[in-house]
């Protein structure tokens, strides 16, 4: 009887542990945003050494009564693999702290940072509607977004100037990542084409990138007017404004960079058409590259999974989107008219989906 009340109580421990866990997780978040909004990671980046807690203290713009909370802060960030610590001595205030792999993204002047990204998901724009997940669950609005703010995600980002730059900061500093191991890894999927529109592309970060390795290549980039009005183009590469709902300019090639995820099944069917559409009036045989994650939840590592997770959960609450596994894809890729398709996961939680219509 006494094992079996020990058991019970174990588990009733374990499964308090957990539950408090998923509740106080929203923490890391909040505290990687606070190390960015402190400049933590570039202070210690440009102090060339692990950083004493002493020093790091020293150098920080806060007010002189908080001093003492820096090492809890830092505590729980070493503890999420954003810091590593070294101590040679008994001094808690000579503990030292370097940076990670994941913390040297946070740098300002990191060519890949992701700090645009880490602004436009924890702004209170963005988070506010998780608060209203439930009731969203008992309306009928299109999303928790709509329930939050009383619009669509888009319509909310076409007149909210603050919002609209977030938004683009993030897609611009995820597709410099993006484009960098794109044109490492697989430069082959632009070899031999003469044009390319980049549909959504934003500001043009992957656009550039592309025209400027493939000279010979005339690239659009495409998106909403109030995306890319006053937007300059270069030699081989044009800004053009409208709708991929109604209509996209004729290519060899269509690049959907994180584009589908956004949408429904239908919506995505509608889409996968006009760039089929697009590509036909070329007169050649043209293809649509999708740069999407293809959830799988056998290959990939719980972390791993869980992110794409979190992705697909992101997309529900913002702006009716999903993420799709590979018989989803096929699904939408077949009903669009495309008889062909091929899957390659080069971009870590991303593949590279090429699609042919015949």
């Amino acid at each position: 009887m006494e094992s079996h009340d020990e058991e019970h109580a174990a588990k009733l421990l374990r499964a308090q542990k957990h539950v408090w866990n998923h509740i106080f997780s929203f923490i890391t978040s909040m505290s990687l945003k606070c190390i960015v909004e402190l400049g933590i990671p570039d202070i210690i980046h440009n102090y060339a050494q692990p950083m004493s807690l002493s020093n790091l203290m020293a150098s920080l713009p806060i007010h002189s009564s908080k001093t003492h909370s820096i090492h809890r802060l830092m505590r729980i960030m070493v503890h999420s693999g954003f810091f590593s610590q070294h101590s040679d001595t008994h001094n808690d205030l000579e503990v030292k702290f370097a940076l990670t792999d994941a913390s040297l993204l946070l740098l300002k002047s990191h060519p890949m940072s992701v700090t645009p990204f880490l602004h436009s998901m924890l702004d209170p724009i963005l988070t506010n509607p998780w608060n209203q997940f439930s009731n969203w669950f008992r309306n009928d609005d299109l999303t928790p977004f709509q329930t939050a703010h009383g619009k669509s995600f888009w319509e909310y980002a076409g007149s909210d100037l603050k919002m609209n730059n977030l938004f683009n900061d993030a897609m611009a500093c995820d597709s410099e990542l993006v484009t960098s191991l794109l044109m490492e890894k697989f430069k082959g999927a632009f070899m031999g084409l003469e044009t390319l529109v980049d549909v959504g592309g934003g500001t043009g970060t992957i656009g550039k990138a592309i025209a400027k390795s493939f000279l010979q290549l005339e690239c659009i980039v495409f998106d909403l007017p109030h995306v890319v009005a006053g937007l300059q183009g270069i030699e081989n590469l044009k800004y053009v404004g409208g709708d991929m709902l109604e209509t996209i300019p004729p290519a060899d090639a269509i690049l959907l960079k994180w584009i589908l995820h956004d949408w429904s099944d239908e919506k995505c069917v509608n889409i996968l058409k006009k760039c089929k559409e697009a590509i036909s009036r070329k007169g050649k045989d043209g293809k649509v590259i999708i740069i999407e994650m293809v959830v799988d939840n056998e290959k990939k590592d719980f972390e791993s999974i869980e992110t794409q997770l979190f992705f697909d959960m992101e997309m529900m609450v913002l702006v009716k989107g999903k993420k799709r596994n590979e018989k989803e894809w096929s699904t939408l890729i077949s009903s669009a008219g495309f008889s062909n398709y091929k899957i390659t996961p080069v971009l870590g939680l991303r593949s590279l989906i090429e699609t042919y219509p015949q």
